[in-house]
């Protein structure tokens, strides 16, 4: 076993361990035992993910405890059965301690009302206290790192079942956090590049306002908490890209996420929009719930079809897809990271987005000065280009974008290997060329 691993599941045993003793002397305490032993304080393996999270938010034993309650359903569903059956041997209920049952888990899942038995037992004033930690201001809720679950109207918000963050899940019980797969529940595919800033060719007045995207996911949170800014300037950042098609505005967000160190995702729409009245919503809410507290950059590639002009209402399909932009306003001021939208035409999004955008980013076709970089940056840096190849013409008479560029070399390239020649020739990029201009309907 791996020495990390081992201190992962070393410390969750000492961990479960103190939680079972915290328990059991409340129960001691509720059944009467004359002098339970209340457990000393908790202190995780310093090497551990858990005293990682318990240093780097600075949680009390409190705190620590509540944790330990949200994760335990995850490894252990007999652990506060076995606990309760030693107080209660004949079976019966036992509403102070809370607790619910899911679908398919057996065993009980812990509530807010399960922390605050445990933790204040009786105690009014101290109850009531507890309550803090699952308030919008607490650092659980502020990282997404444990909420309460919903409950049924008119039932106390303290009987929702304690929900810990799958990734926190994974963190502490692997040391591993594994990256959300696209599906319907999470409409989103991390995208990254090989690729190095050096490698995007762009106009300078375009690279000037992308550098100014970089500066702030650098530097924006030294800006909010340590300049105390946070009152005066909304969270987020929210940008658009615009221009044709193969002009750099994927790779952008994609070298934007890897300097960073971000994770990027691009929002597949498809899966968002719905024809049903209130499901896309639905959709998006999901979304940037899951997003909030990751520090990652969305990118919603071809944004007109969603985030397109707002329609005179002529019918309830139109009032409803009015609503669902006035939603996305909502959701994309209120987001604190970065929102990218990129779009063919600027024409097409709706000025009410536009006027909210701190940035907005033309990326026009390449000229003939950066055709050059382009071809020169991406044709196989080891492989003789034939005598016939004037990278300087090539540049000057065929106006091509960056991706019909690669799309070409990847052909000339292809067809070089076949043929057995030891240099690509004219011939070949001029028939990857060709292939291009059909595919866009255009006349060489």
């Amino acid at each position: 076993m791996p020495a990390l691993a081992h201190i992962q599941e070393s410390t969750l045993e000492e961990a479960f361990s103190y939680l079972k003793r915290l328990i059991e002397y409340r129960l001691d305490l509720q059944y009467g035992q004359e002098t339970p032993i209340a457990p000393a304080v908790y202190s995780p393996n310093h090497d551990s993910y858990l005293e990682k999270i318990v240093q780097q938010y600075q949680l009390s034993t409190q705190e620590v405890a509540t944790l330990l309650l949200a994760l335990i359903p995850h490894v252990s569903s007999n652990f506060l059965n076995n606990i309760i059956a030693e107080y209660l041997p004949n079976g019966g209920d036992f509403p102070e301690f809370g607790g619910i049952k899911g679908k398919n888990h057996r065993g009980i899942i812990p509530t807010g009302e399960t922390v605050q038995f445990i933790l204040a037992g009786n105690d009014l004033e101290q109850r009531i206290a507890l309550t803090y930690m699952f308030s919008e201001e607490h650092i659980f809720t502020k990282k997404g790192m444990l909420s309460l679950g919903d409950v049924p109207s008119g039932e106390p918000k303290m009987s929702g079942s304690l929900q810990l963050d799958e990734e926190y899940v994974q963190l502490l019980t692997t040391g591993r956090i594994h990256r959300p797969k696209m599906s319907k529940d999470f409409p989103a595919q991390r995208i990254e590049t090989g690729l190095e800033w050096e490698d995007l060719v762009l106009k300078e007045k375009t690279l000037i306002q992308i550098k100014e995207i970089e500066t702030w996911l650098n530097y924006n949170e030294t800006l909010m908490e340590q300049w105390k800014m946070k009152s005066r300037i909304k969270p987020g950042y929210r940008v658009m890209f615009y221009g044709p098609p193969g002009t750099g505005k994927t790779l952008t967000a994609s070298l934007l996420g890897k300097y960073t160190q971000r994770d990027v995702y691009r929002i597949d729409l498809s899966l968002i929009v719905s024809k049903y009245i209130g499901e896309t919503e639905k959709n998006l809410s999901r979304l940037f719930d899951k997003a909030k507290n990751k520090d990652w950059i969305l990118f919603f590639d071809e944004a007109d079809s969603i985030f397109g002009k707002r329609t005179n209402v002529r019918d309830a399909h139109d009032k409803y897809a009015n609503q669902e932009v006035s939603y996305l306003l909502q959701r994309i001021e209120g987001h604190p990271g970065l929102v990218i939208l990129a779009s063919n035409f600027k024409s097409n999004i709706d000025t009410a987005f536009t006027r909210r955008f701190q940035s907005m980013i033309e990326f026009e076709n390449p000229s003939a000065t950066e055709r050059v970089l382009l071809w020169q940056n991406n044709l196989p840096k080891d492989i003789t280009l034939a005598d016939d190849v004037d990278l300087q013409q090539l540049s000057r008479t065929y106006e091509i974008t960056g991706a019909n560029i690669i799309n070409i070399i990847q052909y000339a390239c292809l067809q070089t290997l076949e043929s057995g020649n030891e240099a690509i020739t004219n011939q070949h990029l001029l028939a990857g060329i060709k292939k291009e201009y059909v595919k866009e309907g255009k006349m060489m």
